[in-house]
């Protein structure tokens, strides 16, 4: 049997609704609206945090829409930590933050095979510590901070 890689699940030019379907199976969501409802907010947040060529390189890998919350956001004054990232997330959308890292998880698996091994360790090399996880890369969190 092949063994697949994450990568090769979420092919890069993959429209809207196809990420859509693909975090509505990761986060187990009921209905697309609240699959689309995590992309918005978690993709908006992370946009937040991101302010150089990683934020333009993401957006053109994403669909427009996506690309859109991504890059609609306002850079934040403050850098948050992973962890930090999440409470705030949690803390705009009114949940808890056990939903918050859900649906983060569930959206950056697709933005994450979407960018592509190199785009996502400079993004990572960009943020503050703790985001590797998020992106379902605890592995390459731990070998970046060795290699600096």
């Amino acid at each position: 049997m092949h063994d697949q890689t994450r990568t090769e699940r979420f092919p890069t030019g993959m429209t809207y609704d196809q990420m859509l379907e693909r975090v509505r199976y990761e986060g187990a969501y009921p209905t697309r609206e609240r699959a689309e409802g995590a992309v918005r907010a978690v993709l908006s947040a992370l946009g937040s945090q991101m302010t150089n060529d990683e934020r333009v390189d993401l957006a053109r890998r994403l669909p427009a829409e996506a690309a859109l919350a991504l890059t609609g956001a306002v850079p934040a004054t403050e850098r948050l930590t992973g962890w930090g990232f999440v409470k705030d997330l949690a803390a705009r959308n009114g949940v808890s933050p056990a939903v918050a890292r859900w649906d983060t998880g569930a959206v950056l698996a697709p933005v994450a095979a979407l960018a592509g091994p190199e785009l996502l360790a400079r993004i990572l090399q960009q943020l503050p510590d703790g985001y590797a996880l998020l992106f379902g890369q605890a592995q390459l969190g731990q070998h970046l901070r060795a290699a600096a």
